[in-house]
């Protein structure tokens, strides 16, 4: 929707600088201001204008209505423009509404609804923390959320645990200077304990790497070396520092089909930075505290959005707007709390925090 939009108020600009060009130009009028010629032409009116069939407009009348459609759709691009905010898309029934892809897809067509990214931070099994969202991606809900509780709170949490959809650089350089360690699945985690991970030629993992020379070694034998380092700045602003690798040559090589789809040399893509974070997480993970944490974050926070959404029947916002749909979930999530409570009180579970990982 955001490059529809992009399109098609630049080509309404276009049209309105030509449009403002000719009529001043017809008219005698000096200005470069659509809204002054606008003015200066309704101010020439003598007679009133004439609708319906049968009723023969004027030249001046034409042009003064051609004139208020263009201003009138450059103010309603204007007013989407603002509205966006970062996102590619909006509600026209409700702004603060991102559409996105739902698992509740029945038509099976990957319809795109309006609707809101809601965040849980769980904690003994209660809903701790929560946040609305009008931005697709986890990764960029993350720190905000923790921010808002610390700004309640007064202070961070020991241990943060969330799952490979809130992975990236930026949200692991946020923990750097926190007293809060972080346990996050990277991203190719599961896949790459598969055997068509480890056989893929093509992956940066499976590649020898010379950390003195600093160049990898495809399974071909070729070296692949760094040309220059640059900068990528993320959807958040978030800048990250990147090394542009390239084959010393393709030419001729059997597996290039295989390895990349360039009509070149193979080029790799690589933040030295981010791959010590994923494998600093990954071992932290893997620990037997960083597996317990995982199953428990599987048990709580799932379990909490399978409670709400299954056993109380809430699937869909009742309301509109994000402050409205906050309050919401909010009432939701508080009532969870209190049901919770009083399943541990009859269980004798009050002081548990954490399932215990059973061994066999």
């Amino acid at each position: 929707m955001e490059k529809s939009v992009t399109k098609y108020e630049t080509k309404l600009l276009t049209k309105l600088e030509k449009v403002t060009e000719r009529l001043c130009f017809e008219y005698g009028i000096l200005t470069d201001n659509s809204e002054e010629l606008l003015s200066e032409l309704e101010s020439r009116v003598t007679e009133p204008f004439v609708y319906g069939r049968g009723r023969r407009k004027t030249q001046l009348q034409r042009d003064i209505e051609e004139l208020r459609s263009l201003l009138s759709r450059r103010e309603k691009y204007s007013e989407y423009q603002n509205t966006f905010k970062g996102r590619n898309s909006f509600s026209k029934t409700d702004p603060d509404a991102t559409f996105m892809h739902m698992k509740e897809d029945h038509m099976r067509n990957s319809q795109l609804k309006p609707g809101y990214n809601v965040q849980f931070a769980v904690e003994g099994e209660y809903v701790t923390g929560v946040t609305v969202s009008s931005e697709r991606s986890d990764q960029l809900t993350l720190i905000d959320t923790l921010e808002t509780m610390h700004s309640h709170l007064g202070e961070y949490y020991e241990d943060v645990t969330a799952d490979a959809g809130y992975e990236s650089e930026e949200n692991y350089t946020w923990f750097e200077d926190k007293p809060t360690e972080c346990y996050i699945k990277p991203q190719n985690y599961e896949r790459s304990k598969t055997r068509k991970y480890k056989s893929n030629m093509a992956l940066r993992e499976n590649m020898e790497y010379d950390s003195e020379a600093d160049e990898y070694t495809c399974q071909n034998g070729k070296k692949i070396r760094p040309v220059y380092v640059g900068k990528r700045v993320s959807k958040s602003g978030f800048e990250s520092e990147v090394t542009y690798y390239e084959c010393e040559s393709c030419e001729g090589c059997p597996n290039k089909k295989k390895c990349t789809k360039s009509k070149g040399n193979r080029k790799l893509q690589v933040s030295k930075k981010f791959i010590e974070q994923r494998a600093a997480s990954l071992e932290r993970i893997t620990s037997p505290k960083g597996a317990e944490l995982r199953m428990n974050r599987s048990i709580q926070v799932e379990g909490a959005f399978g409670v709400i959404k299954q056993n109380y029947s809430f699937r869909q916002f009742l309301l509109r707007g994000k402050k409205k749909v906050f309050a919401e979930i909010l009432l939701i999530a508080m009532a969870y709390n209190v049901n919770k409570l009083h399943a541990k009180i009859q269980q004798n579970r009050t002081k548990t925090q954490l399932f215990k990982k059973l061994i066999a």
